[in-house]
């Protein structure tokens, strides 16, 4: 007996609201980049934010997802992983740390709806939902750290260079590199947590979605 239809039809539907809200918020904050006067800049600055790079994750996740709910595979289980842990980081540290510091645009607001708060709420909600689960073990959870890790030393590395940083609480030319590190580590921490409460969370949830029986 198959599957029934509206399980897939629910999965498909909360993959695609995050992949259009993604989209929105992004291609918002790409033509901002593209109508500035130094765009070469201003577009390096934008892919330079784990903010753009977790939504990019997202994205691709949730568009894939939209397309085969039950996708396996343990490449795609890391990029999932990825995708989930640091748009959940994304919205907790903006909701937390960085709200309110600038003054937005319609559209700039519009953008930062959809990039800091839909798109991460809708990614934890359609993994609570839908899954796909389960996906992971300790051996994908150690390769999701590999690229927010290489993020951090991307920021520090290019900061050291060329003086800027993407977000205030790494700014070292400000605040100093000790408490740039500190700061890095706390939202390293909450990183890791996150990993393995999703790992822990995926022993007790229910499996979804079920395979399809022909």
């Amino acid at each position: 007996m198959s599957e029934p239809q509206p399980r897939y039809l629910l999965a498909r539907t909360l993959h695609i609201v995050v992949l259009v809200a993604a989209v929105v918020g992004l291609s918002l904050e790409l033509v901002r980049a593209l109508t500035s006067d130094d765009v070469g800049t201003r577009l390096v600055r934008l892919f330079s934010y784990f903010t753009i790079q977790s939504n990019i994750l997202a994205a691709v996740a949730a568009g894939m997802l939209a397309w085969r709910p039950d996708r396996r595979g343990r490449v795609f289980a890391v990029v999932r992983l990825d995708a989930l842990l640091c748009i959940a980081v994304t919205g907790i540290v903006y909701h937390t740390v960085l709200a309110g510091l600038q003054e937005l645009t319609p559209s700039g607001a519009l953008a930062n709806l959809m990039l800091h708060t839909i798109v991460p709420v809708g990614t934890v909600v359609a993994w609570l939902v839908v899954g796909p689960r389960p996906r992971l073990s300790p051996a994908v959870v150690g390769w999701s750290l590999v690229y927010p890790l290489g993020w951090i030393a991307y920021t520090f590395i290019r900061g050291a260079i060329v003086d800027w940083y993407p977000y205030p609480f790494l700014d070292v030319s400000e605040i100093g590199l000790q408490s740039a590190l500190v700061r890095t580590g706390i939202v390293a921490v909450i990183l890791l947590a996150l990993a393995f409460a999703v790992l822990a969370l995926e022993r007790v949830l229910p499996p979804v979605p079920k395979p399809v029986r022909d």
